[in-house]
């Protein structure tokens, strides 16, 4: 097991990476504020790994209740939420207990929320179970919940007291959803880190195999290069804004599609060659910085391009992202490989030749 931490003074918390960690319970009990805990976990993944990590908080002497939704994007509502609520509620759950999330990102996300609302905030821990998840969204206590009109929309940001990323989880990930974790991965070593994103290259048919050396590197230094940027930045100011590369685009091919007919992870690869060719555009990068970009997502097996919606439609789902300012689209870009920046000005010509060559 290696522990990273993400400094946020008194709010500061670990991110154990390592294998067999749903069996040590024991990591966890420190950080409750009493030995009952609520898990929440969706239908995919319950029958997996519930009764097993249940058991091993029993066996520390914490009794756990067991709230099971919908699996899926598309369940990510109000209606996952309410039973979140309803379950806590009938078993008279005060703020001293702890929710778990158990799952992956559209766990980690309504769990949170619900921690973040649920009688004004109690506390919660993350146990991702998927690449995605682990590498990016179980760390930086972003929580929300979708709205048809955009996604995550509806949430707050609220620190988990741990994070417990267990890789033996990976080994029963469908190979789908292995690929969409690679995205955020990927992400890291555009926007930061042009040392790992080589690795990347050199790595990927690894990673894509399950190699547990590759895997486990990859997502410690993804976990590392969030947790820097989150302690620097946590309320999304400045500095954290660039960990949204490809997301402002991905977030609106998502919403357009439809939630759950691509993975956010799929979303964000073409997300990312969008806000690369904006970038070269611009006058940033090269013709073969964007072909090395492209290259290693399709050898991940990502979709580059977003033929199923319009380049009006796209524009309009990117004008009420939650990113938007003073009515200007925010659009992360990478000044360099491994560079990222942030511009507010993007001329609108631009977007729309971006768009216009990599979707419908």
């Amino acid at each position: 097991m290696q522990t990273l931490s993400v400094a946020l003074g008194e709010r500061s918390y670990p991110v154990h990476v390592g294998t067999g960690l749903l069996d040590r319970a024991e990591l966890l009990v420190p950080f409750l504020a009493r030995k009952k805990v609520a898990v929440v976990t969706n239908t995919t993944v319950a029958p997996l790994y519930l009764e097993r990590f249940a058991g091993a908080l029993a066996r520390e002497g914490v009794e756990v209740l067991r709230i099971v939704v919908r699996d899926g994007e598309e369940h990510k509502d109000w209606n996952s939420l309410n039973a979140v609520f309803d379950a806590l509620l009938d078993q008279r759950c005060g703020r001293d207990c702890t929710l778990i999330a158990l799952g992956g990102g559209v766990i980690g996300d309504l769990a949170g929320f619900a921690a973040a609302t649920y009688q004004r905030g109690v506390q919660y821990i993350q146990v991702p179970t998927t690449l995605l998840a682990q590498v990016d969204s179980s760390v930086g206590g972003k929580t929300a919940i979708n709205h048809p009109r955009g996604k995550n929309m509806i949430g707050a940001f609220h620190q988990p007291r741990i994070v417990l990323a267990d890789m033996d989880t990976l080994k029963t990930l469908p190979d789908r959803e292995l690929r969409a974790g690679l995205a955020e991965v990927i992400k890291h070593g555009l926007i930061r880190d042009t040392v790992f994103f080589g690795w990347l290259e050199a790595n990927i048919e690894r990673l894509l195999a399950r190699k547990p050396e590759a895997l486990e590197h990859a997502v410690l230094r993804s976990i590392s290069i969030k947790a820097e940027i989150v302690s620097q930045d946590e309320r999304e100011s400045g500095l954290r804004q660039l960990l949204n590369f490809g997301h402002t685009f991905g977030h609106a091919i998502e919403t357009g599609l439809g939630y759950g007919v691509w993975l956010h992870g799929e979303a964000v690869a073409a997300g990312m060659v969008m806000a690369a060719d904006l970038s070269r555009e611009l006058g940033y990068l090269a013709d073969a910085d964007v072909d090395r970009i492209r290259a290693l997502l399709r050898r991940a097996g990502l979709p580059t391009a977003a033929g199923e919606i319009t380049p009006s439609r796209m524009e309009q789902l990117m004008s009420v992202d939650k990113k938007a300012r003073e009515g200007r689209v925010h659009f992360v870009l990478l000044e360099r490989l491994g560079h990222a920046i942030l511009r507010t000005d993007v001329p609108a010509v631009m977007v729309s030749r971006t768009l216009s060559g990599l979707t419908a």
